[in-house]
């Protein structure tokens, strides 16, 4: 394959060379394995000082007193940065003027609005005086009772739920189709708060050079973050360089710069010197995002030959007492499962907790538990096996659009997926399995689907005379392998082996390549890599086929190839020329183009754009003990093009390993009285360790979508969350006879059932 670009008719549309779609190992994996890869946190500039929050114990309420003077005393503190001396904002930290901007905790007042809420910043000559010294600090308070749990406040309907979806949405008249239902399902799913707990902590290295600004820090929108600096700061965005390399982790707690990073830019600017602040995990636990808890109810209605009559799903979520982001739990069922009456709806209350934000499917790994659940149960209620009631019900069209989707694709994930586990010999009734050593075996499925977003991007292309290629795009590797499939596109994209190519990304001074966020990413900074190396290959045709001396002279019409550093003329390969050759006659060095990708307005209005797949579970349990092994899964997924086959197991493989977790380990507890988080720590916030994780399948299903984007590609860092943790719970379910209602899944749930 290769890249073939002709002078009359749109790039956009040309084959792809032999990069795209090869299981190259990661270009930054030497330097991971090796200790080179410099994080945020690794970065040491002369002058370097340290420093560290004083966070809240409280939850709500204020500060009546802070030690300032003995913290100050304390060797090797420099400064306390306190609501009395913090350096003056450009912006009110509490406004909001866009979607993505969320109110920011920035010592602007003494008021207290959650546990772990930033009250002081002490900066020191080590970490350790900055510790002690905001030890010394010994805050007082004045103490307002906390509104903890989705019973704590008034309850109202949100003004929108996600990013701009309405609250409440109806599709047909679904009390009277859950009337006519011959069956009818009514259940409801409470979920927990979870925390994102990526493996590296939130951390800012900050410089200032005068009205200049260089920092350090892990970011999954450079271009968003240096937005939001700019206007807090009053400084044009140029001023503010950020560098963001690598990644350790994201889940969407990094998509926005957050308060903790801010305030390490304001003490280095207090002090005149550079200051390094990195969160302790406890402190992740407030102002850096979290997902909301849920308490969900499905009623469905399904008439007597199988098929669903009707879908009503309701959640009860919560936002912080300051601030509105709505987990859009809901809208899950708008877009799988083929009903004549569909409404979705939420209500909301307000607690006092550092606000939710965007946390890995937010909406969907929520929504989708509580629908394949009640999917499940729809299904043996009618008495046919949960396999065959959604080969009857799942949708070829999206319910609420009625626009068509790659419906084929998730058939295919269903039955690929049904084969590889063994599903036909799934008895239908529960109880009915064992082990050698007498456990309860059970086996159950999810339905898995995430939308197939694309947002607005740039880049940058040159090709040398030397024969080599250069693509800059400001994009973010959260350990997903972004490095490598862009480059690997950028090297179709100039026609060049992707080693050929020097890939520049992760600072703010490249194109903006939007945020690492939505699955969107490689479709987002991918599609811009390809129309840049369209457009230069395009520049470079020019300069030949217009050269009376080149062997392409005249070729405009029929076009070119572009293929291992050459171009060729696409009606005479015999007819060929270097790009060396080209640039040498035309005496330059190289030639350099810009491209840009986002979605297609006309597509996304015709077509409904989701990723598929199915997941199918085993799971153990003691029948004594009530105690849940997860034994074997198989995901099968049908997610556009693949670019890397190894990045995308990988990030499948995670979203499974993610869905076992939602349903057997992560919960954040609260404590009613303080508001704080009793288990704030990756000891006791539990997350699956190799031990848990069982032996795992993934099938990658051949799809071509041709209507996402002119590559075909869909997002994989999601979809593998939704369907794994309704397939743990429905094989739980198929082994005990017990209905799991509330998650995590507990042995006492299984003991003493609700």
């Amino acid at each position: 394959m290769s890249s073939d670009i002709s002078l009359t008719r749109d790039p956009a549309h040309l084959r792809q060379g032999s990069n795209i779609g090869q299981p190259l190992t990661r270009r930054d994996g030497v330097l991971k394995v090796t200790g080179q890869a410099r994080y945020a946190a690794d970065n040491h500039p002369p002058g370097l000082l340290y420093a560290v929050l004083a966070t809240s114990s409280i939850a709500r309420g204020r500060v009546a007193f802070l030690d300032v003077a003995a913290a100050k005393a304390h060797a090797g503190v420099i400064e306390v940065m306190t609501t009395a001396n913090r350096p003056q904002l450009a912006d009110d930290p509490d406004a909001k003027t866009h979607p993505f901007m969320f109110r920011l905790d920035l010592l602007q007042n003494d008021e207290v609005r959650y546990a772990q809420q930033p009250i002081a910043v002490v900066v020191a000559d080590s970490l350790e005086a900055a510790t002690e010294g905001a030890a010394l600090l010994a805050p007082r308070y004045e103490v307002v009772p906390p509104r903890i749990g989705l019973d704590a406040g008034e309850v109202f309907t949100p003004p929108a739920v996600g990013v701009g979806s309405p609250a409440v949405e109806r599709h047909g008249d679904v009390e009277a189709a859950l009337r006519s239902g011959a069956h009818h399902i009514e259940a409801s799913y409470e979920t927990p708060l979870q925390y994102h707990n990526a493996m590296e902590p939130h951390a800012i290295v900050a410089a200032w050079h005068g009205d200049t600004l260089s920092i350090d820090t892990p970011t999954q929108g450079l271009a968003i973050a240096q937005g939001r600096l700019a206007g807090l700061l009053g400084l044009a965005p140029d001023k503010i360089h950020i560098r963001s390399p690598f990644l350790g982790g994201g889940f969407g707690s990094k998509g926005l710069i957050s308060g903790p990073q801010i305030l390490g830019i304001l003490a280095a600017k207090l002090v005149g010197r550079p200051v390094k602040l990195v969160l302790r995990r406890d402190q992740m636990y407030g102002p850096v995002g979290h997902r909301s808890a849920s308490r969900q109810r499905l009623r469905l209605g399904v008439a007597a030959d199988g098929v669903l009559t009707a879908i009503d799903h309701h959640a009860r979520v919560a936002s912080s007492a300051f601030d509105d982001f709505y987990e859009p739990a809901a809208n899950a069922s708008h877009s799988l499962y083929a009903s004549p009456a569909i409404a979705t709806s939420h209500d909301a209350v307000r607690v006092d907790t550092g606000t939710p934000l965007f946390m890995r499917a937010p909406g969907e790994a929520t929504g989708s538990l509580a629908l394949e659940c009640a999917i499940d149960e729809a299904a043996h209620a009618c008495g046919l096996d949960p396999l065959a009631f959604r080969l009857r019900n799942y949708a070829e069209v999206e319910p609420m659009t009625g626009k068509p989707f790659s419906s084929k694709a998730l058939r295919a994930c269903y039955a690929q997926g049904a084969e590889r586990f063994g599903w036909s010999t799934r008895p239908l009734a529960p109880r009915q399995m064992r082990d050698d050593n007498g456990f309860l075996l059970g086996w159950g499925m999810g339905t898995a689907t995430f939308p197939a977003l694309m947002f607005a991007a740039q880049a940058r292309a040159v090709v040398r005379r030397d024969g080599s290629g250069l693509m800059e795009t400001g994009a973010h590797d959260m350990g997903q392998g972004a490095w490598t499939a862009l480059a690997q596109i950028a090297g179709d994209a100039l026609g060049l082996d992707v080693d050929a190519v020097t890939f520049k990304a992760g600072t703010s001074d490249l194109p903006d390549a939007g945020i690492a966020g939505g699955s969107a990413h490689t479709a987002t900074a991918g599609m811009a890599i390809h129309n840049a190396g369209a457009a230069v290959i395009a520049r470079l045709a020019t300069l030949a086929t217009e050269d009376r001396r080149s062997p392409l002279f005249g070729a405009g019409n029929a076009g070119v190839v572009a293929r291992n550093g050459r171009l060729f003329r696409r009606d005479d390969e015999t007819r060929s020329e270097s790009y060396g050759e080209i640039l040498d006659r035309a005496g330059v060095a190289e030639v350099e183009a810009s491209g840009s990708g986002a979605a297609d307005p006309a597509a996304q209005s015709a077509y409904a754009m989701h990723a598929h797949g199915a997941v199918f579970a085993e799971v153990k349990v003691d029948p004594d003990l009530g105690q849940i092994r997860v034994t074997r899964m198989v995901g099968a997924f049908a997610a556009g093009r693949i670019i890397n086959p190894r990045m995308v197991r990988s990030q499948l493989l995670g979203g499974m390993i993610w869905g076992v977790s939602f349903a057997l380990h992560e919960e954040a507890i609260m404590d009613r009285r303080s508001g704080r988080t009793l288990n704030a720590n990756l000891g006791e916030y539990h997350v699956p360790v190799n031990a848990d994780v069982p032996a795992l399948d993934v099938l990658t299903v051949d799809e071509h979508d041709p209507h996402v984007n002119a590559l075909g590609i869909k997002g994989v860092g999601e979809i593998g969350i939704t369907g794994s943790a309704g397939a743990v719970a429905n094989a739980v379910w198929h082994a005990t006879g017990i209905r799991p209602r509330h998650f995590p899944i507990r042995l006492d749930h299984l003991l003493t059932p609700h």
